[in-house]
């Protein structure tokens, strides 16, 4: 089975930095690393998400916080979209899709 390219959006890098500070890079290390072999494998479950992110996938890795990614089957991509955030944040733009 091949492995899909993770591209990261420059506010997902950001993210990452609050992960790590927080504790809970393990996790979302994990999390990526199952998108990056099948970004619809389960478990652990996901959000397929409508409205303004249709297309777009939601992870949980604690709580409060998720991972917004989308897949580009055509070209073997997952785009990163967040890793720092909730529901309430994307509905207000914080994420644009890749498309």
């Amino acid at each position: 089975m091949t492995t899909w390219t993770l591209i990261y959006s420059r506010q997902a890098q950001k993210d990452a930095k609050n992960l790590a500070s927080s504790g809970l890079k393990p996790k979302a290390q994990h999390l990526l690393d199952i998108i990056s072999e099948d970004p619809l494998a389960t478990p652990p479950r996901f959000a397929k998400l409508v409205g303004d992110l249709a297309g777009c996938y939601s992870r949980r890795i604690n709580i409060q916080h998720r991972l917004f990614y989308e897949v580009l089957p055509d070209q073997h991509v997952v785009h990163i979209l967040r890793m720092w955030t909730h529901y309430e944040q994307h509905l207000s733009g914080a994420i644009r899709p890749f498309r």
